[in-house]
This record gives structure tokens, C-alpha cells and sequence, in this order.
């Protein structure tokens, strides 16, 4: 009967192994980003197409409502009219029974109130009529606007799908792969190489040597440094750019694996 080993831990794998991990969990995010740069700002062109049609909306069904109770406002005051004209024509029958001139002076006043009335009601009314009108252009432009926007967003959408589509496969493909390479590495680790990415232009956390100098700073790496990086032997960061080192070879084994 055969043992079964122990499965090796994180704390067992050799530093080696984890640069290995490191490298190749970083060509697997290159090219994850390399995909999501296809797309390019379609996503965030889309997000703003989508907020700018949720703020004409609104600003739409305000507007309607504004006239609404523009409307309601001109009915208001043709109702006001009417019930002047009426007390007009009560006082003018007054008129016609009054025993003395102060009486008729009495009623001479309310008719000329009630007139005043109509006529301030008959400005209000014109007043509102040119609001609404000028409240309808704006709602007939914002419509306007809606609509082309609205075929924007749709040729936007359908070109975001298309590329999604064409890339989805790979990109989920490649994630469960550089999600498998950061078991091989223990969290403090990754806390750092996300850390470095997030901070870097390139996303770049991981880099090897090129012509004695850092890959991702092309700062001068002494010697010594690189004779420890090539030993693989302990993780070594760059001292100008802080991303991790890796020498040469690995990156050669790693890519050709």
C-alpha cells in the first residue's frame, strides 16, 4: 500500500515557484487587459449615454408638468373671468335700483375692480401662453435629443456586444487561470502585486531585467541585485519603482511553458 504525501502548502513552495506563479500570473493579467483595452471606453461611453437619456427623461416629464399646471393655471383664470363678468353684470343691475350716488359710486368701484381683474387675469393668461410655448420648443428638442441619443446608445450597445462576444470566452478563460496562479502564491503577496499594478501606468507589477536595468523603471540594477534575483532565492523588489523582479530566464520558461 503507497502513502500519500501531504499536499504542499503556500509556505512550503519554494520562492522560486512563487516567482514563477508571480510571472505568470502577470502574463496572464497583461492579457486580460489587453482584451478590456479592445473594448477601449465603450463601457463608460455606454454608462454615459444611459445617464444622459435618465436625465432628458426626467427633465422631459418636468417639464410636461410644468405646462400641465400652466394649463391648469389658465383654466383658473378663465374661470375667474367668468365669475367677474358675472358680478359685472350683477352690479350693473344694482346700478339701475340705487337710492343715492353714494350707492352707485359703491358699485361703480367693485365694477371697476372687477375689470381690473379681468384684464390682469387676461395678462397671466398671455404670460402663461408664452411660457407653455416656449416650454413645448424645449420639450420638442429634448425629445429630439432623446432620440438621437437613444440610436446612439443603441449602436453603442450593439457594438460593445459584439466585441464582448468575441472576447468573453478568452477573457473568463484567462481569469480562471490567474485565479489558479494566485493559489500558488500566499495573500500578502498578491495584496502587493495588486497594489503595484494599481499604481502602475502599465499595470505592469512583475518585470524582469533587460540590459542590467529594471523593466518597468529602467533604473540601473547593481550587480549584486542581480545575482540575488538570478539565484531565485528570496523575492527582490526594484528600489526605484518598487514592482518585483524576476531574472530572465524564469520569464523565457514561464512564457515557453
Amino acid at each position: 500500500m503507497s502513502a500519500t504525501l501531504p499536499a504542499e502548502t503556500k509556505s512550503e513552495i519554494s520562492v522560486e515557484e512563487k516567482l514563477r506563479s508571480l510571472y505568470k500570473l502577470q502574463l496572464l493579467d497583461t492579457e486580460i487587459d489587453k482584451i478590456r483595452i479592445v473594448r477601449g471606453e465603450l463601457p463608460l461611453e455606454v454608462q454615459d449615454l444611459e445617464d444622459e437619456l435618465a436625465g432628458l427623461e426626467t427633465r422631459i416629464a418636468k417639464q410636461q408638468q410644468e405646462v400641465k399646471e400652466l394649463e391648469e393655471s389658465i383654466n383658473d383664470k378663465k374661470n375667474a373671468m367668468k365669475e367677474a363678468l358675472v358680478m359685472i353684470k350683477k352690479y350693473e343691475g344694482q346700478q339701475a335700483n340705487v337710492r343715492n350716488n353714494r350707492e352707485f359710486d359703491s358699485l361703480n368701484k367693485e365694477i371697476e375692480y372687477q375689470t381690473l381683474d379681468i384684464q390682469l387675469s387676461e395678462k397671466r393668461i398671455k404670460e402663461f401662453k408664452v411660457t407653455i410655448d416656449a416650454k413645448n420648443s424645449m420639450i420638442e428638442q429634448s425629445i429630439k435629443t432623446l432620440e438621437e441619443r437613444g440610436k446612439d446608445l443603441a449602436h453603442k450597445k450593439a457594438e460593445l456586444a459584439d466585441i464582448v462576444a468575441e472576447t468573453e470566452k478568452d477573457e473568463k478563460k484567462l481569469a480562471e487561470e490567474s485565479v489558479k496562479a494566485a493559489k500558488n502564491v500566499e495573500e500578502r503577496l498578491i495584496i502587493a502585486y495588486k497594489r503595484i499594478r494599481t499604481n502602475a501606468v502599465n499595470g505592469l507589477a512583475v518585470v524582469t531585467i533587460n540590459r542590467d536595468a529594471c523593466g518597468g523603471c529602467f533604473n540601473h540594477i547593481p550587480p549584486q541585485r542581480q545575482m540575488d534575483i538570478r539565484l531565485r532565492k528570496k523575492i527582490i523588489v526594484c528600489e526605484y519603482c518598487g514592482r518585483l523582479l524576476v531574472d530572465p530566464e524564469i520569464a523565457e520558461e514561464t512564457t515557453a511553458a
